[in-house]
Order: C-alpha cells, then sequence, then structure tokens
C-alpha cells in the first residue's frame, strides 16, 4: 500500500487529455460488476468525460499511466466520482485526502450495492444521509453519504 504522502505528492490537477483514461477506469469498473447496468457504451462515457467531466468539474489524477482519479462539483461540495484501477493501495484514501483539504465538508452518492465503497468512505468518517430507491439512471438503489470536519 502507498503511503498517503506519496499518493498526495503524485496527485495532480486533471487535464482534458487525461479524460479517457479517467473514463477507461470507469468503463472496466462497470465492465467488472455483474450487477452494475452498463447504460451508456464506452465510448459515450468517454466523451462524457471529455466534452463534460473535464470542462464543468475539477479532477484530480494520480499516476503515470494514470491508475486512479477523484472528479467533484466544487460549487455544491459534492464528490461526483472516485474510482481506483487497483482498490485496496489506498489511492483512493490519497485522492478523497485531498479534497478534503481546506474543506468542512464533502457528500457523494454510491449504490447500495457497492458494499466496498460504503465500508471504505464509513472508514474515512462519512455518515448516511438517505437512501432512495433507484432515482438514478441506472435504476440502483443508492446512498447519500456525508463527510464533516470534526469539530464542525
Amino acid at each position: 500500500m502507498m503511503t498517503d504522502t506519496a499518493i498526495r505528492q503524485d496527485v495532480r490537477p486533471g487535464r482534458r487529455e487525461d479524460a479517457v483514461a479517467c473514463a477507461d477506469i470507469l468503463n472496466g469498473w462497470i465492465d467488472d460488476r455483474d450487477w452494475m447496468p452498463r447504460v451508456h457504451t464506452a465510448d459515450e462515457v468517454r466523451d462524457f468525460y471529455r466534452d463534460f467531466v473535464f470542462e464543468q468539474r475539477r479532477v484530480w489524477v494520480t499516476g503515470d499511466p494514470i491508475h486512479g482519479f477523484l472528479a467533484m462539483d466544487e460549487d455544491d461540495d459534492l464528490v461526483t466520482a472516485l474510482y481506483v484501477a487497483k482498490p485496496g493501495l489506498g489511492i483512493g484514501r490519497g485522492l478523497l485526502n485531498v479534497a478534503k483539504d481546506g474543506r468542512d465538508r464533502l457528500k457523494l452518492w454510491t449504490f447500495v450495492a457497492n458494499r466496498g465503497a460504503r465500508n471504505f468512505y464509513t472508514r474515512e468518517g462519512f455518515r448516511e444521509i438517505r437512501q432512495t430507491d433507484g432515482d438514478n439512471e441506472e435504476g440502483l438503489p443508492d446512498v447519500l453519504l456525508r463527510w464533516e470536519r470534526a469539530g464542525r
């Protein structure tokens, strides 16, 4: 496992030319989960990342080649994506800690079925705010989580 310090030193702002690599990490994640429906083709995901995510969101990446990324809507303190190519190495924690820097709170959505992510976020101090029965394009139950800096 990489140390948080090593990961932080490797994290950099994402650039539009990173969009395909990040989209491919997400595409791999989708394809590796039998419970996750594919509602967009891999090319549509790449186009969305290039034309929207990297234009409208704050994105951090780590690795060369990229092996993890985090995207967020800073106006809402909303993490919209956090994906790593190989979970369990501390990469997600390092990216999440960069997003926490200078903020008092973060929120994010994850799928109820994504137990690994839910356990990870709980370890990182996130708490469940509410659940839906699948009010998303995938039609899957999801959960809104929030992290608040201690003392707030």
